[in-house]
């Protein structure tokens, strides 16, 4: 991750539950009185974001300790401690909610996308997100996919080119969106066009686009679809794959498999900070 967006992320984040102080907090405890604490896992997870948790703490107070106890990737169990933080009590409670919200986020993108890569570990195709991410969170959400084994598709807009199909039906067909893409856009860049239907995964390849993005295809259409690449182009497969169908899409040989849900519908890891 980019250690400049991380610092002015995490101050924005700061700010947004601090802009009042801490009126609990300041009312209990005086900035003398000195406390420790631990980050346990409540639920089985894959580590992701301990190390944002602790830049949490260090940019409120640089002097806080942090001593982790898990590198991210790492599975760990109920009961296991992730991460010990000392230092005043007044700063150990302020930085608590943004450090365990990104670290709960984090490790449960990371334990959703490790289950999908689990399943289709075998086979030659790999699982990646999408820009379905929480708005200022998405180089965080990137990251735990990649520490959960994924792998990243576009970061932003400008990053790739992707024609969908809001853009075919705009420029009236995908030959039409090709030829305006090539006329404009850098050589450097790879061109990915999304296909609903065999005969437009057919005008697909016929324009010797990089990347066909196969969507909402049933497997049995999957296959064929496959089938017409033949290897001219990446196919990836996206739209309605979940745990329980990933199999059988790996199975058509497409290349890639991209699925929403790894960003917008990981479920939190349960971790609790518990002072001592």
């Amino acid at each position: 991750m980019n250690a400049l967006f991380l610092r002015e992320a995490i101050s924005s984040f700061l700010k947004e539950d601090l802009s009042q102080g801490d009126i609990t907090s300041d009312a209990i405890f005086q900035p003398a009185d000195i406390g420790e604490a631990v980050f346990v896992a409540k639920s089985p997870l894959v580590c992701a974001g301990v190390e944002v948790a602790v830049q949490v703490f260090k940019t409120l107070n640089p002097a806080i300790n942090c001593r982790p106890f898990a590198v991210d990737g790492r599975q760990m169990g109920v009961g296991d401690n992730l991460l010990e933080v000392s230092g005043p009590v007044l700063d150990l409670l302020k930085a608590e909610r943004v450090a365990l919200n990104l670290c709960q986020r984090l490790c449960g993108i990371a334990t959703l996308t490790s289950s999908y890569v689990k399943k289709v570990a075998d086979l030659p195709v790999k699982i990646v997100d999408t820009r379905k991410t929480t708005p200022g969170l998405r180089h965080l959400e990137k990251y735990a996919v990649r520490v959960g084994g994924g792998h990243n598709h576009r970061f932003s807009l400008g990053d790739g080119i992707l024609i969908k199909d809001n853009h075919i039906a705009a420029a009236g067909s995908i030959q039409q969106a090709v030829k305006r893409v090539k006329s404009f856009a850098p050589h450097t860049l790879k061109i990915e066009v999304e296909a609903e239907n065999l005969p437009q995964v057919q005008e697909a390849v016929d324009c010797g686009v990089d990347i066909i993005l196969l969507d909402n295809m049933p497997v049995s259409m999957l296959k064929k679809a496959v089938n017409i690449v033949k290897g001219s182009a990446i196919s990836e497969a996206s739209g309605g794959i979940n745990l329980q169908n990933l199999r059988e899409t790996a199975e058509t040989g497409v290349d890639i498999i991209s699925i929403g849900a790894l960003t917008h519908s990981a479920p939190a890891s349960d971790i609790s900070m518990r002072m001592r």
